[in-house]
């Protein structure tokens, strides 16, 4: 079994394209671009399928960052993993308890939750970097640690079906474009630069369902009047 571990390891780190604008790119790097791309398009169309995809996609960053030397990061595909299946719960749970398929409403984050969310970010960062920082050979600490406790906070968000967990992925986005670059990570940057569009594309079809779905019940409201 060890032997099928090690062999499968060594060709998911080994390259898939030899050079890409100077760097090699590896099979995981592959498969944590097609699975990511998937998964980020399937939370903006609200797809459930997009969870499970996601844990793929977790596993296969979480080989990826151990491998760079992102420890922040290889940590939060962990977590996210976790996350992960509890907002796929919560997505399923939703759907149960409305008539319609994937019908989790979304809401806005109320004061509490962006008061928690800013300072659990803050917090987090301040801690994981310092750790990062005196513990490891990480070389992007803070950046790495701050990648790490914005996107729980988002994933958590997006769990809820929170709208404004968008904004946060678009932070992270543009902090993480510039970090997968400098270490060589070319095509994670890229896709990166996909997701940070995907993310537009969300909060703007996010906003627009839920004019539509306002729009429905006031239309509702009237004709019952």
């Amino acid at each position: 079994m060890g032997k099928i571990m090690d062999a499968l390891l060594d060709w998911m780190n080994s390259a898939a394209v030899p050079n890409l604008f100077g760097s090699p790119v590896s099979w995981i790097e592959v498969i944590g671009f097609v699975t990511g791309a998937a998964c980020v398009y399937g939370v903006a169309r609200q797809k459930l399928w997009s969870w499970p995809v996601g844990i793929v996609n977790n596993l296969a960053f979480m080989v990826l960052f151990l491998g760079a030397g992102l420890y922040g990061d290889t940590v939060l595909q962990v977590i996210f993993g976790v996350v992960g299946a509890y907002g796929w719960f919560n997505w399923v749970r939703g759907n149960r308890n409305t008539a319609a398929k994937d019908d989790l409403p979304i809401r806005d984050a109320s004061g509490r939750e962006i008061i928690w969310a800013v300072g659990i970010t803050a917090a987090a960062t301040a801690l994981v970097g310092l750790m990062l920082a005196l513990e490891t050979n990480s070389t992007v600490p803070w950046p790495d640690a701050f990648i790490l406790a914005a996107s729980l906070v988002a994933t958590w968000g997006q769990a809820k079906k929170i709208l404004q967990q968008w904004y946060v992925w678009i932070i992270v986005d543009v902090v993480s474009v510039p970090l997968y670059f400098v270490k060589g990570l070319t095509l994670t940057g890229i896709l990166y630069i996909g997701f940070l569009a995907l993310c537009v594309y969300g909060l703007i079809d996010w906003k627009r369902v839920r004019r539509v779905e306002a729009e429905a019940k006031a239309s509702a409201e009237g004709a019952l009047v």
